[in-house]
């Protein structure tokens, strides 16, 4: 890593920069580096060596942000080398070593601040703030023209039952049928251009800053980015919301109040953009879609750490596929 950092410096011209790494999460792929120089504006290098991804993946990637922040969305911008290039490639001991460098994205963490939105503003503003980020992300991406050779996957290219039967054991056969039976509902959903595009697939909390002064977003981590149906990323949200009601014990109130925290998002997401109702009409298949990405990202960490994994961490969301339960655990008659 010395070696491949002192590159990094140089291709960056980063030599009098201190490089303090970001620690791992669990599913993490790539190693992450905080450059700073005394006082000044920090900087984000990110190093990648997975072996099964290529230089292409990564330009098509850093072309969409570059192309979001050019035109006005609140994302972290990738920086070019001194060589004007936006992914550097160098030789590592056994895959290619990907890196770039990214803006650091103005605030922190909720998770930095213990949770604690900021002072004196109400959480109605981070719900709404939060949807309306997202808005403004899917419009641009509505009128996103990928340079062709540099196009990020589609959704079935990895969500099939080719790669995913061999994926998940066959022990999870269950499982396994109830998610061929939701790929064959997704294959229903239209794919036009209000419909479906390059979405991020990670948006959450901890894929943005917010500023604690305004109330400001801004988003980063584009790794998994694809084509995808753009209602992915607001189901997605739709689930992280539990993490703000999981106070109430009684599951009817928390699906109200978890309810009341996606109206605001909605009400953000459409100041700046239409969301079809026929396809908000379908937010519990898309919730499901979300937790088979979940499931899927658990069997390939294990796999990644040849380790066999742990069924405590996908069994609610199995037990919602194999069942039916709609809304990720909150049954019908009590919704």
């Amino acid at each position: 890593m010395k070696r491949i950092l002192e590159h990094a410096k140089h291709l960056y011209s980063l030599d009098e920069c201190n490089f303090t790494p970001v620690a791992g999460h669990e599913g993490g792929r790539n190693k992450i580096f905080i450059c700073s120089k005394g006082g000044e504006k920090k900087f984000v290098l990110r190093i990648s060596a997975t072996g099964d991804r290529t230089e292409n993946d990564y330009l098509a990637e850093t072309d969409f942000v570059h192309y979001l922040a050019e035109n006005g969305a609140p994302v972290a911008d990738v920086i070019p080398s001194a060589d004007g290039k936006f992914v550097e490639v160098i030789d590592g001991a056994a895959f290619p070593v990907f890196i770039s460098l990214f803006e650091y994205a103005k605030g922190i963490l909720l998770a930095d601040n213990a949770y604690r939105y900021r002072e004196g503003a109400p959480l109605s503003e981070y719900f709404f703030n939060t949807g309306k980020t997202l808005g403004k992300i899917h419009a641009l991406s509505k009128n996103f023209e990928p340079v062709t050779a540099h196009r990020r996957p589609d959704y079935f290219d990895k969500y099939n039952m080719e790669y995913l039967g061999r994926l998940i054991p066959d022990k999870y056969r269950e499982l396994k049928s109830a998610i061929a039976a939701r790929l064959e509902k997704f294959r229903t959903l239209p794919t036009d251009a209000q419909s479906y595009g390059l979405v991020h697939f990670d948006f959450s909390d901890g894929n943005y800053h917010i500023d604690m002064d305004t109330g400001a977003i801004t988003v980063f981590d584009f790794d998994n980015c694809l084509y995808c149906w753009y209602m992915f990323d607001l189901a997605n949200l739709w689930l992280h919301n539990e993490g703000w009601c999981r106070h109430e014990p009684d599951q009817s109130k928390r699906f109200k109040l978890m309810q009341q925290c996606f109206d605001l998002q909605l009400q953000g997401y459409k100041t700046e953009t239409e969301l079809p109702d026929k396809l908000l009409e379908k937010l519990p298949l898309f919730i499901d879609m979300v937790l088979i990405e979940n499931i899927v990202d658990e069997f390939e960490c294990a796999a990644r750490e040849g380790q066999e994994l742990d069924y405590e961490d996908i069994e609610d969301a199995s037990e919602c596929l194999i069942n039916g339960i709609p809304y990720a655990g909150f049954r019908k008659e009590e919704t």
